[in-house]
């Protein structure tokens, strides 16, 4: 009996234009939650913060775009890519946390719903193209991922649309240091059903969501300023607690993917985790191989983060893109490679996917 497989096969993203170095936050008023100044100057800050993130530059939207728009240009890409008639899509599945957020504004859009948008923004007709949206932090397109394989593998799905948004700059606190992290962005995948008896695609994942004390690691709060409008909420997250949980547990969701797929450790050639942190994205994969007993290979994790910033659903689709196209430095895909994704975010929840090129 041939085996269905669930196959990248072609993929998109959209990098704003709008560059932000860390020097465009020297002039901001940073404030401590209580509402005090820090004991530092944002020069020493914004060190430090490089030190820990890996960042130095971001991208933002053009004011006058939307997470919808960085969407369908992502969208449009992928679907060139992978070379098929838009209207022949059963899915269109897009990850986000915000939605739209107009610019100047506080508040979240999802009437219609992102996919909706991105299905009238491709100009499709056909009403069989289901279009949603999930809402599962930063690991919301790979949790797209993980539906869309699944719907090909219950035969109820062919050719899916899988993408990841975010306009992060639209709601970030300009009194929190934290608002250096973020940024925005999009990417895509198109996941088709082949006939390929397992030659390619997705080989297995894993899915996890803590609540019981975790649930308001990432939240919504009022601004740093106490003069500043507490009915306006801004992201907000204790840092320290997402850190812990994130190399607590991510490492082990990914070991639990990889044991599933029945891959070696020593076959993964690549793992694509969420840009969240440098140094947490580290300490997470080495806890990975760490569990394995082997030794952490060179070159096996490609990060954007140093110039992109942390635009939540939109790293990993994003990286994968970059990669998949010879555009990452000293990062390459060849036919048969085993990757790994993983992510981490609001929820809590993680996921992780083992993938054969």
């Amino acid at each position: 009996m041939t085996k269905i497989s669930a196959v990248i096969t072609g993929t998109g993203s959209y990098i704003p234009n709008v560059k932000v170095p860390n020097s465009d936050f020297a002039s901001h008023n940073f404030l401590q939650p209580d509402g005090t100044p820090y004991p530092h100057t944002n020069e020493e800050l914004s060190i430090k913060f490089k030190e820990i993130t890996g960042i130095a530059e971001r991208r933002y939207a053009e004011p006058q775009q939307d997470a919808s728009d960085l969407a369908i240009e992502a969208a449009k890409i992928a679907v060139e890519d992978a070379g098929i008639d838009p209207e022949t899509l059963d899915l269109i599945i897009v990850g986000s946390n915000f939605g739209d957020v107009k610019t100047g504004t506080i508040q979240t859009d999802f009437l219609p719903s992102i996919a909706s948008r991105v299905k009238h923004g491709l100009k499709i007709k056909n009403p069989a193209c289901v279009a949603f949206d999930v809402i599962f932090g930063c690991p919301g397109w790979l949790q797209g991922l993980i539906i869309a394989d699944t719907y090909i593998k219950a035969g109820q799905a062919k050719k899916c649309l899988i993408i990841g948004a975010e306009t992060l700059s639209r709601v970030l606190d300009p009194h929190e240091r934290d608002s250096m992290i973020y940024s925005d962005g999009a990417g895509a995948c198109v996941l088709e059903a082949k006939e390929n008896n397992g030659e390619s695609g997705i080989l297995s994942w894993s899915v996890r969501t803590d609540t019981l004390d975790e649930a308001y690691y990432l939240f919504l709060g009022k601004s740093n300023n106490p003069d500043a409008d507490p009915k306006v909420r801004y992201i907000k997250m204790f840092g320290r607690k997402i850190y812990e949980y994130a190399i607590s547990n991510v490492p082990a969701a990914m070991k639990d993917a990889l044991d599933k797929s029945g891959v070696n450790i020593a076959d993964v050639k690549k793992v694509f985790i969420h840009q969240a942190n440098e140094k947490m994205d580290e300490a997470m994969i080495k806890r990975f191989y760490r569990l394995y007993k082997h030794p952490e290979p060179e070159n096996e994790m490609p990060m954007s983060i140093h110039l992109l910033g942390n635009s939540s659903v939109g790293t990993i689709p994003t990286l994968f893109d970059l990669v998949k196209k010879g555009n990452c430095e000293k990062h390459e895909l060849n036919k048969g490679d085993v990757i790994l994704f993983a992510s981490v975010g609001a929820g809590m929840n993680i996921n992780a996917a083992v993938y054969r090129v």
